[in-house]
C-alpha cells in the first residue's frame, strides 16, 4: 500500500489520533474502540496498529499480533460482560467478504443472541 493510502486509511488515522474514537483498550500493537454503527448493544472494532489490509496480507512474522488481537478481543469481551453469554468475533476479507476499511480489523460483537449464517 502506498504512503496516500495510509495517510487516508480511517483506522490508521484513529491510531494516529487524527480522528476520534471510544478506544475500550490498546497495548503496544493493537487498539479497540467502539463501532460507530453498531451492529449488536456491543460492538467494538479491534485492529493492529500497524496498516495491515486484511488477514489475506499476513505474513508469518505476523503470528504474535495475530494472536495479540485475538487474546484482546477475549479481554475486552470479559470487561464488557459478554463471556458469560457469549459473543461473537468475526473478519471480513475483500469486496465479496463484506470489508469496508481497507485495514484489517476484527469485530467483537455481542449483548444479544446473535444468528447464524451472519448474511
Amino acid at each position: 500500500m502506498d504512503a496516500t493510502n495510509l495517510d487516508t486509511c480511517l483506522f490508521c488515522r484513529i491510531v494516529r489520533g487524527e480522528i476520534p474514537a471510544e478506544v475500550v483498550y490498546e497495548e503496544a500493537d493493537i487498539v479497540a474502540f467502539r463501532d460507530l454503527s453498531p451492529q449488536a448493544p456491543q460492538h467494538f472494532l479491534l485492529i493492529p496498529k500497524r496498516h495491515i489490509r486484511s488477514v489475506d496480507d499476513l505474513d508469518d512474522d505476523d503470528q504474535a499480533v495475530i494472536g495479540r488481537l485475538i487474546l484482546a478481543a477475549r479481554d475486552v469481551a470479559r470487561s464488557h460482560g459478554l463471556a458469560e453469554h457469549g459473543y461473537r468475533v468475526v473478519t471480513n476479507i475483500g469486496d465479496d467478504g463484506g470489508q469496508s476499511v481497507a485495514h484489517l480489523h476484527f469485530h467483537l460483537l455481542g449483548g444479544r443472541s446473535l444468528s447464524w449464517p451472519p448474511g
